[in-house]
């Protein structure tokens, strides 16, 4: 696990490279999303297919960020180093800011 303390601020670094790949994936998947609905919005189609692919990538950004932080909570924890106690409280409030 890759923890910084700076001050009283506490960082996470993700080293599952699993994860951060899945992560990744999601993130691209959500890219092409987005570009979809840009396009359209330019093509002049309805607000229900507009709204139904904003949905989709809401759904793929949160399920990253869920994904990140959950694996960063488990990294947190397997390795229950000292400051694991703060990083884990961060990681929390980082959950509870995309809920």
């Amino acid at each position: 696990m890759a923890a910084k303390t700076t001050g009283k601020s506490v960082t996470h670094i993700l080293q599952d490279e699993e994860q951060i790949e899945a992560i990744a994936k999601r993130m691209k998947r959500a890219q092409g999303q987005m570009g979809a609905v840009v396009r359209m919005l330019e093509e002049g189609r309805n607000c229900e297919d507009v709204v139904m692919q904003l949905a989709a990538v809401n759904k793929a950004i949160n399920t990253a960020g869920f994904t990140l932080i959950s694996a960063s909570l488990k990294e947190c924890i397997e390795e229950n180093r000292n400051n694991s106690e703060a990083v884990t409280e961060k990681l929390q409030k980082l959950f509870l800011s995309l809920a």
